[in-house]
């Protein structure tokens, strides 16, 4: 690929020398690349620079920039370049459970399903709450991620019935997602999707919401985090969370903007000028 090339541009954003096979094995590859180097982050709400799910807004902010983002960027980014590899993918769009809200909410979570002939497989580089492996649709189906958690898909219902008709749950360490989890040991919901087809406008609106609604979870808070190949690097307005598998967790809360531009530029590789960091609405 030459170096003008937006599938070598992203591969070099990723850390991959060059495209993957196109088998489910590569698939994981790719995701885990892509998860491990571009940080799930909100801070372009609270610094009012607007986000989109737009294809060439959200490449130029996630690779030319090396900016992160939140499900609706990099999964239009995932998708994009899955396709560009020779991938079957297409969006869907979940609902997320994660934290037991007290109502159903709406659809402001995308993921990818990929086929590969007569399988089809969903994949995330773009949930916010834990690392999700890629995994089989198939009822019951398992996956294990590098920080030891199980993953687990379950078919609930009918495509179009409430409240989606598959169910991804998690079971695994609290302290390798984003602080939603409750519990080390039980199986717990994480979003519920179905498959339907997602057209423009429907990602448009799930990212307008999830970025301008007073119940969102991305208007009240700052959140930044990386997937680690064994755990997971979260920062929730000032309090940073670093869990890795077999090692003593680091939990503290950040005193000043100071630290946190040093925070976010040595966990999760983001460069902000002071006062952009001075803006944030922490200190």
């Amino acid at each position: 690929m030459e170096l003008h090339d937006p599938l070598a541009r992203y591969f070099a954003r990723i850390g991959l020398a060059a495209p993957v096979a196109v088998t489910p094995g590569g698939l994981a590859q790719m995701q885990a690349a892509h998860r491990q180097a571009i940080p799930f982050e909100n801070l372009s709400i609270p610094l009012g620079e607007g986000m989109a799910c737009e294809r060439a807004p959200v490449f130029a902010k996630l690779v030319e920039v090396r900016r992160g983002g939140f499900c609706f960027e990099h999964n239009r980014l995932f998708a994009d370049m899955l396709e560009a590899a020779g991938f079957a993918a297409r969006l869907l769009l979940a609902r997320v459970l994660l934290g037991d809200p007290p109502e159903l909410p709406p659809r402001t979570h995308c993921l990818v399903l990929v086929r590969f002939g007569a399988e089809t497989w969903i994949a995330d580089a773009g949930f916010g709450g834990a690392y999700a492996p890629p995994m089989p649709l198939v009822d019951g189906a398992r996956a294990v991620s590098g920080d030891g958690a199980q993953h687990r898909l379950r078919h609930l219902g009918p495509e179009g019935a409430l409240p989606g008709a598959w169910l991804l749950e998690r079971q695994g360490p609290m302290l390798a997602t984003d602080g939603r989890a409750q519990s080390d040991s039980a199986w717990e919901a994480q979003y519920v999707f179905d498959l339907a087809e997602v057209a423009p406008a429907d990602m448009a609106l799930g990212c307008h919401w999830s970025t301008t609604h007073p119940a969102s979870r991305f208007t009240n808070l700052t959140v930044v985090s990386r997937c680690l190949p064994d755990g997971f690097v979260s920062l929730t307005d000032r309090a940073l969370t670093r869990w890795r598998k077999d090692m003593p967790p680091e939990r503290r809360a950040l005193a000043s903007p100071a630290e946190y531009g040093a925070v976010l530029e040595a966990e999760f590789g983001l460069v902000l000028a002071e006062d952009e960091v001075a803006r944030l609405p922490l200190f």
